[in-house]
């Protein structure tokens, strides 16, 4: 028995963005599985209409099919607004790429949710950023552990050498802050020390032991809730960096639930789900692991919730500023991100995973 041909179309089903085929009149002659899952219909009801019919000002798409079907231009973009069908009063923002195809009777109309867009540029900021501060820690951290022993040890011979409690005081001073930025020092080069233990991962496993240590803590005034997908697989991992980059995000939320915790209406939600054909970190993935840590305080600050990753930015007193970047590093160090979305009353740290 012959094998089924395979359509010309069959990759564009590999893409994460929607992509439909089209003659010059807007008539559907393809269209691919993102794309039926954004407007909400089959590819064989797609295929039997026209994709004008699914903007929601259609007249800037048909003057766009007719330039680049004619050839007055190769390629064009703007920005429009698709329906959804079964959901009134949705719609969907993407940005719209034209394309001339080998066809003369055929245009490649591509779609890209301008939210999508908007947080692939993000995640490529952070990734570069990210980069380029491990680059800036490890070396400033070097630069300080060299001159800092030397302080330390001048410090302890002067100790040895005076009889005056009062400045033995001042010499106990010394030793005791240098090693205080002995300690801050080995905390930013602990992610670079430290060897990636790969073993199978549970996330469940990893959450519970965040959980109970989280109660440990706070027994009384914090409801730390779970909300599991019981289904999602195990993946090769270091469960030690990843529970350290959820404990200290669940860290961070305790810390900004202090008055809720007083008051005894404190959560703290740890929820799995498994996402489907999601991108991220520039690559594109069929399944991942998705964590949601979501508390119900205050919200990030203002003033630095572009910078929450950075080091040594916290947003609270006496705050090391490195729990987000080390968890950054954690999930990094397994092909994955971190996002945050906060508003007052609501802060979800969203961890993405690939799974196999």
């Amino acid at each position: 028995m012959n094998a089924p041909v395979a359509s010309p179309f069959d990759l564009y089903d590999q893409l994460a963005t929607m992509v439909a085929v089209v003659a010059p009149d807007g008539r559907c002659l393809h269209a691919n599985s993102p794309l039926e899952t954004a407007v909400g219909l089959s590819r064989r009801m797609l295929q039997r209409g026209n994709l004008r019919d699914w903007f929601v000002e259609p007249a800037q798409l048909a003057e766009t099919l007719a330039l680049v079907a004619t050839n007055q231009v190769a390629t064009s973009r703007f920005d429009a607004h698709l329906k959804r069908h079964g959901a009134a009063g949705t719609e969907l923002p993407v940005h719209v790429i034209v394309n001339q195809t080998d066809w003369s009777d055929r245009v490649l109309v591509e779609m890209i949710e301008i939210e999508q867009q908007t947080r692939q540029d993000r995640e490529e900021r952070t990734l570069g950023l990210a980069q380029a501060n491990k680059e800036l820690v490890r070396n400033l951290a070097h630069e300080i552990k060299n001159p800092l022993g030397g302080i330390r040890g001048a410090a302890q011979l002067l100790a040895m050498e005076i009889t005056s409690r009062e400045l033995t005081d001042y010499t106990r001073i010394i030793i005791q802050e240098a090693d205080r930025l002995q300690a801050l020092v080995d905390r930013l080069l602990a992610p670079h020390r430290r060897a990636h233990v790969v073993a199978d991962v549970n996330i469940h496993e990893v959450c519970e032991r965040v959980r109970s240590l989280v109660l440990a803590e706070f027994p009384r005034g914090l409801e730390v809730r779970r909300d599991y997908d019981t289904s999602l697989p195990e993946f090769r991992g270091d469960s030690e960096q990843l529970i350290q980059a959820v404990l200290n995000i669940a860290h961070n939320a305790t810390y900004a639930l202090a008055e809720r915790i007083a008051g005894g209406d404190a959560e703290l939600v740890l929820r799995t789900r498994v996402a489907r054909q999601a991108t991220f970190g520039r690559q594109r993935f069929r399944l991942a692991l998705e964590l949601h840590i979501e508390d119900n305080g205050p919200g990030v600050p203002e003033d630095i919730r572009d910078r929450i990753f950075h080091p040594l930015v916290s947003g609270r007193e006496g705050g090391s500023g490195l729990g987000l970047t080390l968890a950054q590093t954690f999930v990094q160090q397994h092909q994955g991100t971190i996002e945050c979305d906060s508003v007052p009353g609501r802060t979800v740290f969203k961890i993405l995973i690939p799974l196999p």
